[in-house]
């Protein structure tokens, strides 16, 4: 088994040409594709039509690629679509591949292991409550099933999109009688991002499901998982779910780590990262990411290591807005490379003001 993970940079939401290229040139083969992971250059919030623009667009790619029908894509491969690109990442692809008669399985090595799952379609009464919890807990299972990964130990990043609610949504609910958690659309981002982390959570045994109620959600946040990165989005009803980890039977040639950023000036989270990668009987350093995934989220109390910022209190830009910008500043200035995901809105997501990190090597 091996999992390939291929950074094509994106000149705008429908610029699949290097993928296209990659593709053609038979360096990425499209029926191994299982998820594809993008930074749009929207605004990040409930009307940022890039993701579904960008969705739809790969989805019409691996249809044709694939001689198949854009139905049987979306149940092949998950898109998760994070929109806004502040500061200087850049727009970009993430692809990953899975070849099961790939690569050399080097006995006693570990090796970057992917697998993916899809949660039922949810109603808008259940999105935010412990109904998003459940489920996503049993797709996170599924995901790791499907990668082949026994513990939830070997387990270190898990992406997932998931819905928000619109007034469309909620005025369906009211008409059948149902309440939703919010009826501010962009408040229901932040409910379904942390219903879907904590779901990682249980799933990952890092919160017992007796500490865990709907009054708890985006309530409680002493309550969060460190391997959770979730974005919602306007163009899906379901989560789909990606879960990266370290397994045996999978080649070594990529790798995986994680630590928490404990807040936005964090950058030496990397190093830790870094330092639990399985190395193989070989060091790694930051010459060998291949990939940099993120949280981002502004300090509620309005200080970053005892001085203010403004994030929460600039009625122009959201604060999710300037989180990315910030982390990615931080985060590619150590990197000195902008092909970053960082994605905004934490809730549930690590500590207040910071975030769970991970990192992708290849030797």
């Amino acid at each position: 088994m091996q999992t390939r993970i291929h950074r094509i940079a994106a000149a705008s939401p429908d610029d699949t040409s290097g993928l296209t290229a990659a593709i053609q040139d038979g360096e990425i083969r499209a029926e191994h594709v299982i998820a594809v992971l993008g930074k749009t250059e929207g605004n990040g919030c409930v009307n940022d039509f890039t993701r579904a623009f960008a969705t739809r667009t790969l989805t019409a790619l691996f249809a044709d690629a694939l001689g198949a029908s854009t139905a049987e894509v979306t149940e092949r491969i998950a898109f998760v679509m994070s929109g806004g690109t502040e500061g200087g990442l850049c727009p970009h692809w993430l692809v990953f591949e899975v070849d099961p008669n790939g690569g050399r399985a080097a006995e006693g090595s570990l090796g970057l292991a992917a697998g993916i799952a899809f949660t039922r379609d949810f109603a808008p009464e259940e999105l935010g409550r412990m109904a998003q919890v459940e489920e996503t807990a049993r797709a996170v299972k599924a995901a790791m099933d499907s990668a082949g990964i026994r513990s939830v130990d070997d387990v270190h990043y898990v992406q997932i999109k998931c819905p928000l609610l619109t007034a469309a949504r909620v005025e369906d609910a009211r008409n059948r009688g149902q309440s939703v958690v919010t009826a501010d659309t962009y408040r229901s981002m932040g409910y379904s991002r942390g219903a879907s982390a904590l779901g990682v959570g249980l799933a990952l045994d890092e919160l017992a499901p007796a500490r865990l109620g709907d009054e708890v959600i985006c309530s409680d946040f002493a309550l969060y998982s460190t391997r959770a990165s979730t974005s919602a989005g306007i163009e899906l009803l379901r989560n789909e779910i990606l879960v990266l980890g370290n397994a045996k039977g999978w080649d070594p040639t990529y790798r995986i780590g994680h630590d928490v950023m404990a807040d936005a000036l964090d950058v030496e989270a990397v190093d830790r990262a870094l330092e639990r990668v399985p190395s193989n009987g070989e060091g790694v350093s930051v010459a060998d990411v291949a990939a940099l995934l993120v949280k981002a989220e502004p300090a509620t109390s309005g200080q970053i290591r005892g001085q203010r910022h403004v994030m929460w209190d600039d009625s122009d830009i959201h604060p999710t807005r300037h989180a990315r910008a910030l982390v990615g500043g931080v985060l590619a200035g150590r990197l000195k490379d902008t092909r970053l995901f960082v994605s905004g809105g934490a809730e549930h997501q690590g500590p207040d003001g910071g975030g769970p990190l991970a990192v992708i090597v290849r030797q």
